[in-house]
């Protein structure tokens, strides 16, 4: 079992490593980024996100020689000390790639399944948000607590959209249900700034369809240990749903979702 000592000790170093990268992000010369696609057109990947993966892996490595990696650009390493790094160099690389000012660093530790360490960098905007399991949630080391006091009416709610068009027509029809019932949504580009923004009160809740899981490890455990309720809902209209909320609203919000799935299940 992870102490909670060693676990402050693996934030401390994701945040060193995301300073790395965060280093490197600035020397950057966007004019000449080389873009390729992955699943699909809107899918995309740069050389860039690969050299910030390697960048990444290799500080960790020499800090920590025997742990294991997942990487979103294909790192993936076995190792004996029975801590792994989930890492997404850049989540938004759409954001990165147009110019738009909103795209995260994810970089997670757990142990057996369960993260205890996160840290997202927000490069462009110079935060950097962190947690260690049992020591809560920080921007820029300061703590940072969920947003009280909201209800469903008036929440504000990020959300984000598959690459897959035939998902993209589901997700329309359940935004289309939802959004009479809830203040405003906003669309941001990366779920990990989305949690983080969570976590610093910035919006109410957060959900999400079809998310890989170095897209949420580090900003799930930073919007848990701010004070929201995460949710990870296996089958919801056949895919996995993950749903971050303040506790405020959590009962609402989730009944809302149930409506939804039922009304769209019960009319295809």
């Amino acid at each position: 079992m992870i102490s909670l000592h060693e676990n402050l000790i693996l934030r401390d170093l994701a945040i060193k490593s995301a300073r790395e990268a965060c280093r490197y992000l600035e020397t950057v010369n966007y004019d000449l980024l080389t873009v390729e696609t992955k699943s699909s057109n809107s899918d995309f990947v740069t050389e860039i996100d690969r050299d910030l993966e390697s960048i990444i892996v290799s500080f960790l490595r020499s800090e920590r020689a025997s742990d294991s990696f997942l990487g979103e650009e294909g790192s993936f390493e076995s190792g004996q000390s029975g801590i792994r790094w989930v890492i997404d160099p850049i989540d938004g690389t759409t954001n990165f790639v147009y110019g738009i000012p909103s795209f995260g660093v994810s970089i997670a530790a757990e142990k057996h399944g369960e993260v205890i360490a996160g840290v997202v960098a927000d490069p462009i905007q110079n935060e950097i948000f962190d947690s260690a399991k049992g020591f809560g949630a920080r921007c820029n080391g300061n703590n940072i607590s969920a947003r009280k006091g909201t209800n469903l009416e008036s929440s504000l709610v990020a959300t984000g959209f598959s690459y897959s068009p035939n998902r993209r027509r589901m997700q329309g029809l359940i935004l289309a249900e939802l959004l009479p019932k809830i203040g405003d949504i906003r669309r941001i580009g990366s779920a990990a700034v989305d949690l983080c923004w969570l976590a610093i009160g910035r919006v109410d809740a957060f959900f999400e369809e079809g998310l890989n899981y170095w897209d949420y490890a580090a900003g799930s455990l930073i919007a848990e240990e701010a004070g929201a309720v995460v949710r990870n809902l296996d089958d919801f209209l056949g895919e996995e749903l993950i749903v971050a909320i303040t506790p405020e609203i959590e009962t609402d919000f989730l009944q809302v979702l149930e409506e939804i799935r039922f009304r769209i299940t019960k009319d295809s």
